[in-house]
């Protein structure tokens, strides 16, 4: 039997620290900010300024290339200091950014050229932040309870997403756009303040920078992705889904509201209720892990989420094709909900520490680069053919996308495949169990 403080600290591991929640709560207030802005910078352009159609598409692809651009030197930047002032730092540069937009809209002098400023600055702070993120709940989460952790932080996204999304949207029927990025940077505020009252000392990073060329330091993320074989093939993965997901994204909505004859309320049903599939997938996550393992979750729902874009196109026009429509969404969001914090975990786990923000950076950057790359191609495709043909080489693709998980059962990923089978229990202890349009921002779930 175990000693009694040996007791006492097998049954701390295995709970989440209240830091863990001063966290947890500051993310919660981020994103319901951030839900309740969805898509309100683009709404700003063409209600306020003006814009056309082609400076609202530029405005969301230029911003996220500039801000991927300026990123590349930061991973090595952030990695070597501590995390949480630089969260922090990011929360209240996104503050001041997006602040600016309501001010200068009732002081009569907003422009366009501010919006394109302040979505790029807003890009890159996320980016930032969510580096050096991964790297503070590595260090502030036992790996243990990670898997627990990282669910509880997918399901305070799409709790957010599903109640966020619609008050936005009456809140600008009633308020106008800028109500919401106001009430967006607010909760950018709220976050840092949040992230202000942990308590737990960050102790200084253990690792060095290392000497070397600014060239290799920027490549340094891909390099340790592309040496590591599980690794690279989640990365690829992650890459061909993201990007095959959001070419589908604008050509959905051309499919509902030209092609079916959808009225716009039911475009945004069809939006809106499958995020209560994510939702319940990230619940369910742990306890699927506890019951199947990590790997066979890992893999079986990886693939899953692959499986119902194209059940999509089967939709007629009328209520049945709505039903299909909203059915296949939520079963593709509920298995993109167990997968996305198994996946975080994995990647955190087998990451070391002296390269987690190169290796957050890194992903994020390629996924801001090669999704809008995806698109064009997608909005070309379905010139050239039809929306139809676009959608389903998208669902192909999807499906493609699956061959890239790692299958093979090697020596490496099952060494790396998380915790060992003795630590499972743990993740099991307690009664609970075990990363524009309300649809781009929903995919930055689907898409890992």
């Amino acid at each position: 039997m175990l000693p009694v403080e040996g007791r006492t600290a097998g049954v701390a591991a295995t709970r989440l620290s209240p830091d863990f929640y001063r966290l947890w709560t500051a993310a919660a207030v981020s994103q319901l900010g951030s839900a309740l802005g969805m898509g309100a910078l683009p709404l700003v352009a063409i209600m306020v300024v003006h814009a056309s159609a082609g400076q609202v598409t530029a405005m969301a692809a230029l911003s996220g290339i500039a801000a991927a651009a300026v990123a590349l030197p930061l991973g090595p930047f952030v990695e070597f200091r501590h995390k949480r002032p630089v969260m922090i730092a990011t929360d209240l540069v996104s503050f001041a950014a997006l602040v600016s937009v309501p001010v200068a809209a009732v002081l009569d002098v907003l422009t366009y050229a501010q919006l394109c400023l302040v979505a790029t600055v807003s890009t890159l702070a996320a980016i930032v932040f969510n580096a050096a993120n991964g790297a503070y709940v590595k260090w502030l989460v036992p790996e243990q309870v990670r898997i627990r952790a990282n669910s509880r932080l997918e399901t305070v996204f799409w709790t957010v997403s599903t109640v966020g999304a619609p008050i936005g949207g009456a809140l600008i029927s009633l308020c106008g756009a800028t109500i919401t990025v106001f009430l967006d940077a607010i909760s950018y505020l709220l976050s840092a303040l949040g992230l202000r009252s942990i308590t737990t000392p960050e102790p200084p990073p253990a690792h060095h920078r290392p000497a070397q060329h600014w060239a290799s330091e920027i490549r340094s993320g891909w390099a340790y992705i592309f040496a590591h074989p599980v690794l690279a093939r989640l990365f690829c993965n992650a890459m061909l889904f993201g990007g095959s997901l959001m070419l589908a994204n604008p050509l959905m909505a051309l499919l509902m509201l030209r092609e079916l004859g959808f009225a716009p309320w039911q475009y945004g049903l069809a939006l809106g209720l499958p995020t209560v599939g994510g939702l319940l997938g990230s619940l369910c996550a742990p306890k699927l892990v506890s019951r199947f393992g990590n790997r066979a979750v890992l893999l079986g729902f990886g693939a899953l989420r692959t499986c119902w874009l194209g059940l999509m196109l089967t939709a007629h026009p009328g209520t049945t094709g709505l039903i299909v429509i909203t059915t296949a969404d939520t079963l593709l969001l509920f298995c993109a909900g167990v997968f996305n914090p198994v996946f975080t975990t994995y990647r955190m786990n087998v990451t070391a520490d002296d390269h987690m923000a190169r290796v957050g950076t890194a992903w994020s950057i390629s996924s801001k680069t090669f999704q809008p790359a995806l698109i064009a191609v997608g909005g070309l495709l379905a010139t050239a053919t039809s929306t139809r043909t676009a959608i389903a080489c998208a669902a192909l693709t999807l499906a493609a996308s699956t061959l890239l998980l790692p299958w093979r059962h090697t020596a490496t990923s099952v060494r790396t495949m998380f915790v060992a089978p003795a630590q499972r229990c743990h993740v099991n202890a307690s009664p609970e169990g075990a990363s524009a349009t309300a649809r781009r921002s929903r995919s930055d779930r689907t898409r890992r």
